[in-house]
């Protein structure tokens, strides 16, 4: 008979593309999330928790062949005798879902509809550095609202969630386009056709991609991708959108505006909006932005601070570019909605030292329908060749109101914004707002087995208090490997009772945290007059230990 071969066994790693997340992470981005979620619940956001499978024709996905359902999800057939064969999927966003929900419960729910979620999506995607196929998301929706005041609502909301989180303000800018304005500028340019959308359309995705590497390019990369094409330092060459001068130069004026109208005001210390700039240009109403702001204009115009004016440069901005896209009607459309989310913004104190009229943001305008956000942080770092980069970007979002039509056949208006949670911790890392090591529980040490008893007691008592602790339960025989134990958990105390001190009534209360530094840096003089131990009665366990976590 012959020997049964050995199974052999599996092997302990990773699928590619994922990873594991232990104690301090999963604690530090808890700690993040709950912040996120104080400030979505004060603006009157409400929690959803969807689930984490869709059909694939929910999600928007559709079945190229048998074998495979997409590329882009990880997907697989469900064969029901009674309701026949479907392909569901992990879903790879937390909008999708928010559709589908919405436009299943909508009878139920209320109008506006204002949701945040929170967890992780799966992308069926090639992993690469820092790439993963499971990754979290945070998003704030509000669905239904037609008014670009939903816009402005989620604007101030970014803004206030990075500095609840610690972001310093001037650490971060939001900044904010809107795709009608780009399309008024493509008008302008020659290479949009209104009645023919289709037409251009090779050398519009040029120009897209062109000014959505300008932080990369620089301005003489972006206009030599708007011309012929760029060679880049490997000698690749990169084919260009093929405009003439005359047109890639309105291109180039549309993405520098904000940077033109700031250098005009540095200049000459002018600070007047475009003569005959208002509202009314594009709103079809009668206030006048000029007499609203007239007061403060001329108090900064004769003693106004730099400070001061930058925060005014959302509406220089807007005048700019109104003298673009005047002669385009979806152009003038879009700078009414910027104007309004400008004026809103305002009205509550957020100006351009937060949220910024910015239209070289592009990222998403192919999908979003009106305005387009996303957070930046601007303090720089050092890459892993050692090169200083900015942050960038850790959040976006924008308005799309084709969210619910697919189920319902009518269009619902929503917009809505997504927080890149890993990229955000991965930033206050770098801010130094949370410690690479969270602090461990309490650990009271097993000096005598048959007095396990009491030192369950201990533990009970600094529970009761609010106090994490713990018991070791492992082989007790080797005192000192407790200690390494401890040392492992991040422990901040360590606590010992054995035979002697229990018939004493004390506790000795190691601080582990002190005697690591006092081992690395003290003499032996000062080791002895800081020592990392000391005995305490029994009685006052609890607070001794709390003082020492309080310190």
């Amino acid at each position: 008979m012959a020997k049964e071969k050995k199974k052999p066994r599996p092997k302990a790693e990773t699928p590619k593309g994922f990873r594991d997340y232990f104690g301090a992470e999963v604690a530090q981005r808890k700690e993040m999330l709950d912040k996120i979620a104080a400030v979505y619940h004060l603006y009157g956001f409400e929690a959803l928790e969807s689930s984490a499978v869709e059909t694939v024709e929910a999600l928007g996905k559709f079945l190229p062949d048998v074998d495979r359902p997409n590329e882009g999800v990880f997907a697989w057939q469900e064969d029901d005798a009674k309701q026949g064969q479907d392909w569901l999927a992990l879903r790879y966003d937390l909008t999708a879902p928010l559709a589908r929900v919405y436009a299943q419960n909508r009878n139920d729910l209320p109008t506006p509809y204002r949701r945040y979620a929170m967890g992780p999506v799966w992308r069926n995607e090639k992993p690469g550095p820092g790439r993963f196929r499971q990754f979290y998301q945070c998003d704030a929706d509000t669905v239904g609202a037609g008014s670009v005041a939903a816009d402005a609502e989620i604007c101030a909301m970014l803004a206030d969630t990075l500095e609840a989180v610690g972001i310093e303000r001037g650490d971060y800018v939001v900044r904010v386009n809107n795709r009608k304005v780009l399309n008024g500028v493509m008008e302008v340019a020659g290479i949009l056709d209104p009645s023919d959308p289709s037409k251009f359309e090779a050398e519009r995705g040029i120009v897209l991609r062109a000014i959505d590497k300008l932080d990369r390019l620089g301005v003489e990369g972006v206009r030599a991708l708007l011309g012929e094409g760029r060679e880049d330092e490997s000698g690749d060459f990169a084919k260009g959108a093929g405009l003439p001068e005359d047109q890639a130069e309105i291109v180039m004026v549309f993405l520098s505006a904000r940077d033109n109208i700031r250098s005009k005001w540095e200049r000459d210390g002018n600070i007047s909006l475009r003569p005959g700039f208002a509202k009314s240009d594009f709103l079809g109403g009668t206030h006048f932005l000029d007499s609203k702001f007239a007061t403060r204009l001329k108090e900064i115009r004769d003693s106004g601070t730099f400070e001061e004016r930058e925060k005014l440069l959302n509406f220089g901005t807007i005048s700019t570019l109104a003298s673009l896209v005047e002669s385009s009607e979806v152009g003038m459309a879009g700078l009414g909605e910027l104007t309004e989310i400008a004026d809103l913004l305002a009205a509550q104190g957020y100006e351009a030292d937060r949220i910024v009229i910015d239209p070289s943001v592009v990222r998403g305008l192919g999908y979003y329908t009106g305005p387009v956000y996303e957070a930046e942080l601007t303090f720089e770092i050092k890459d892993e060749k050692g090169r200083v980069r900015q942050f960038g970007s850790v959040a976006g979002g924008g308005r799309y109101d084709d969210l619910v039509k697919r189920f319902t056949g009518q269009e619902v208006p929503a917009t809505g914004v997504s927080i890149g949670v890993d990229r955000l911790l991965a930033a206050l890392h770098a801010k130094g707002r949370l410690s690479k090591d969270a602090v461990g529980p309490v650990i009271v040490t097993v000096m005598d087995r048959d007095r396990m008893a009491e030192y369950q007691t201990m533990v009970a008592e600094l529970r009761t208090a609010g106090i994490r602790a713990e018991v070791y339960l492992g082989n007790p025989k080797n005192f000192g490997n407790q200690l390494k134990y401890a040392d492992k958990r991040n422990a901040p105390v360590a606590i010992i009772e054995g035979s002697d001190e229990a018939e004493r009534g004390v506790v000795q209360i190691k601080d582990l945290i002190l005697g690591a530094k006092i081992a690395q840096t003290a003499t032996l003089e000062e080791w002895k007059g800081q020592p990392a131990q000391r005995e305490v009665a029994r009685g006052d366990l609890v607070a001794e230990i709390r003082k020492m976590l309080d310190a």
